[in-house]
């Protein structure tokens, strides 16, 4: 008989962390003490043959792409953001929002003009524009950067919009879609190999999930 392999999994921190282990326990991977609020770093059931540990959500990427997890659950956002190279395996439809170019009611493009865009995520913006042919200066701020255009120092904002509300707060309104985000299930490529089975298993089991939900 194989022995199982044990699959390392990196959850993001915070309520979307939580809600993705929520499904995990659905799909039989339980392991109660990942909400323990102990300092304790790593999780794991052996029986079950999973190991959890929580990371910051834009790092769960690097984790899994240098293989220290084999598999973790990241946004859509930061995916496009830095381009890990990783297996993208399932939409989990959870965390939805979208990525957007904000702005003031009033604004026009000036196409005469180099635009000013203010954004945490400039790859995502300058590949955006590129495709549009649009000239602009990128402004990389990593604070709340709905006052970059109240102030003048951008024309307008690329950011996650979820209910647009902190938008209208500030005088703004979403212009324009880039791309839907979600969170995505993900997994190192050569973990995807050597614990395929497992890693497939579980990606099927969490999908039965998702589609339970829709």
């Amino acid at each position: 008989m194989t022995e199982k392999k044990m699959i390392n999994v990196a959850l993001p921190k915070g309520r979307l962390g939580e809600i993705v282990y929520g499904m995990m326990e659905q799909a039989g991977y339980e392991c109660p003490e990942v909400l323990n609020p102990k300092r304790k770093l790593t999780f794991e059931n052996e029986e079950r043959g999973v190991r959890y540990f929580w990371v910051k959500p834009s790092d769960v990427p690097i984790y899994v792409e240098r293989g220290a997890a084999d598999v973790g659950v990241a946004g859509k956002d930061i995916l496009l953001e830095y381009s890990p190279r990783v297996y993208e395996l399932l939409d989990l439809g959870i965390g939805k929002c979208r990525m957007c170019v904000a702005g003031p009611k009033t604004f026009r493009d000036d196409e005469s003009r180099t635009l000013k865009v203010a954004t945490k995520f400039p790859h995502i913006a300058r590949r955006y524009y590129e495709s549009k042919g649009r000239d602009i200066s990128i402004i990389k701020l990593n604070g709340s950067i709905e006052i970059a255009p109240i102030l003048g120092l951008s024309d307008v904002i690329v950011d996650i919009v979820e209910t647009g509300k902190t938008l209208k707060e500030n005088g703004l309104d979403a212009l324009e879609t880039i791309v839907p985000i979600s969170a995505r299930f993900i997994a190192n490529k050569a973990s995807f190999q050597f614990k395929h089975d497992e890693i497939s298993a579980m990606s099927q089991s969490l999908s039965a999930i998702c589609q339970t939900k829709e």
